[in-house]
C-alpha cells in the first residue's frame, strides 16, 4: 500500500512540474523540482530500507537454523510489514551465542551450528 502511495505522489509531483513549466513560472518550476527531488530521495530511501530488511531476515533465519530463509525473505518482500510481524512471531526464540568453530552466531539450544555443522 505504501509503495502505491509513493508512486502516486511521484506522478503528482511530476505532473505539477510539467504544468508549472508550461506556464514558464521559474519559481514554481524550482519548487516542483525540489519536491520531485525529495520524493525521489524518499523512494530510494524506502527501497534501501527494504533491501536491508530482507538481508537481515535472511541472515537471522539462517543463524537460527531455519531451512527456508529465502522463503521468509520472499514473504517479507511481498507482504511488507505484515510478513515481518509474522516472521518475528514464528521464528525460533532463544539466546544467540557464537560458535566456537566458525565464529558465526547460532541458537544456544541447537545441537549443531547451521553454518559449519559442528556441535
Amino acid at each position: 500500500m505504501h509503495r502505491l502511495e509513493l508512486v502516486g505522489m511521484l506522478l503528482l509531483a511530476s505532473a505539477h512540474a510539467a504544468a508549472v513549466q508550461r506556464g514558464s513560472d521559474a519559481a514554481g518550476a524550482a519548487s516542483a523540482c525540489g519536491c520531485l527531488g525529495f520524493f525521489g530521495f524518499l523512494i530510494i530511501a524506502i527501497i534501501a530500507l527494504n533491501i536491508a530488511l530482507l538481508i537481515w531476515v535472511a541472515r537471522d533465519a539462517k543463524s537460527r537454523g531455519m531451512d527456508s530463509s529465502i522463503l521468509w525473505m520472499i514473504l517479507v518482500m511481498v507482504t511488507g510489514l505484515i510478513g515481518l510481524i509474522i516472521y518475528l512471531c514464528v521464528r525460533p526464540q532463544g539466546n544467540m551465542v557464537q560458535c566456537t568453530h566458525c565464529g558465526n552466531r547460532r541458537l544456544q539450544v541447537s545441537a549443531k551450528c547451521p553454518h559449519c555443522g559442528n556441535a
